[in-house]
């Protein structure tokens, strides 16, 4: 019988990029990757905030102001994190926006444009931007943070909708297409859960949707997502690539 390779199971000394690392699931996925020993590029548009984190994350961790919506503002910070890192292994792109607008709203169109700009378009610019390094690397990741929103949909929420159920299929061709190389591309849909995003829904309100809507019966954490993303990266996730995972709390499993 074949034996397996040794896989390490540890992110150790690997260089992590993760976008909007400056709150919620960004923020948990960076705390948590820097507390594995990763040497981890936070960015955000909110630089103060990304600064702040680093600090208390330590083992090399670094701030980066990034607007993702900013083409050659992403060439030029990705290209400024590997000559500062020495490369890049990892990269999370988990930077989003609040996208709820009606149809016939007078933003609508602004909205749009914004949302896929920030949560589509600046996913392959990321990519596309880190490849040189990825290739570099001995056991290149790349994890997409979508939503169950691209998944389904909710009432007011198209722009969001769309840009969602756009990375799901972006990462399906990038893991296609990167494949060949070794470079895993996969996609996490988180469901509910608790984030800046939405502090805005009364916390009655979120009661009754996750007893309605979940299996688990409540709103996710960061942390929970943070935790799958983290299983996706490990040099040991060499043969999952294409994947499209929700994590919430069984929201999609539930048909009423």
């Amino acid at each position: 019988m074949n034996e397996l390779p040794d896989r390490s199971r540890s992110i150790a000394g690997r260089v992590a990029i993760v976008t909007g690392a400056a709150s919620g699931m960004g923020r948990a996925t960076a705390r948590l990757f820097a507390s594995e020993g990763a040497h981890v590029a936070m960015t955000d548009i909110d630089a103060t905030a990304c600064a702040v984190l680093a600090a208390e994350c330590g083992n090399g961790a670094k701030a980066y102001a990034l607007d993702v919506a900013d083409k050659d503002a992403i060439a030029r910070v990705v290209a400024q994190i590997a000559e500062d890192f020495g490369g890049v292994d990892i990269l999370v792109n988990n930077a989003g926006v609040s996208s709820f607008c009606a149809l016939d709203d007078d933003a609508y169109e602004d909205i749009w444009h914004r949302a896929l700009a920030v949560m589509l378009t600046a996913h392959q610019r990321m990519v596309r931007a880190a490849l040189p390094h990825l290739r570099q690397s001995d056991a290149a990741r790349i994890v997409n943070i979508a939503s169950t929103e691209g998944l389904g949909a909710t009432p007011g929420d198209t722009p969001y909708v769309a840009a969602k159920t756009g990375v799901t299929g972006l990462t399906r061709g990038l893991a296609v297409d990167l494949g060949p190389e070794g470079i895993t591309c996969n996609c996490i849909c988180p469901g509910p859960i608790s984030t800046a995003m939405t502090d805005k829904v009364p916390d009655d309100h979120k009661v009754i949707f996750a007893k309605r809507r979940t299996a688990l019966k409540r709103y996710g954490d960061p942390e929970e997502v943070a935790q799958m993303t983290l299983s996706l990266v490990l040099p040991a996730a060499s043969y999952i690539t294409g994947a499209v995972i929700p994590v919430d709390g069984g929201l999609m499993a539930r048909n009423a």
